[in-house]
């Protein structure tokens, strides 16, 4: 039996915007999609969980899961006009 993330888990864009009143938030709200394309790629939890102690003591996916999340908070940084 699956256990399947549920689909608010699974929204490419949680709340359905990137505008965000602080930079702070913009980088809490990369991490979340970043964690739901992962939950995107992959709604079976059960699997998902099963795969964590390999990837968690990798350096190289850690520091991979760390670009994703900058390539994120790039762009909602660009959305909300931080660098102005």
């Amino acid at each position: 039996m699956t256990t399947m993330l549920p689909p608010e888990e699974r929204t490419g864009i949680p709340g359905g915007t990137l505008i965000t009143k602080t930079p702070e938030e913009g980088r809490q709200l990369a991490m979340l999609i970043a964690r739901h394309t992962i939950h995107q790629i992959q709604p079976d939890l059960d699997v998902l969980k099963a795969g964590r102690p390999d990837y968690t003591s990798d350096a190289r996916a850690l520091t991979a899961a760390g670009q994703v999340v900058a390539i994120e908070f790039q762009t909602i940084a660009a959305a909300n006009n931080y660098w102005r």
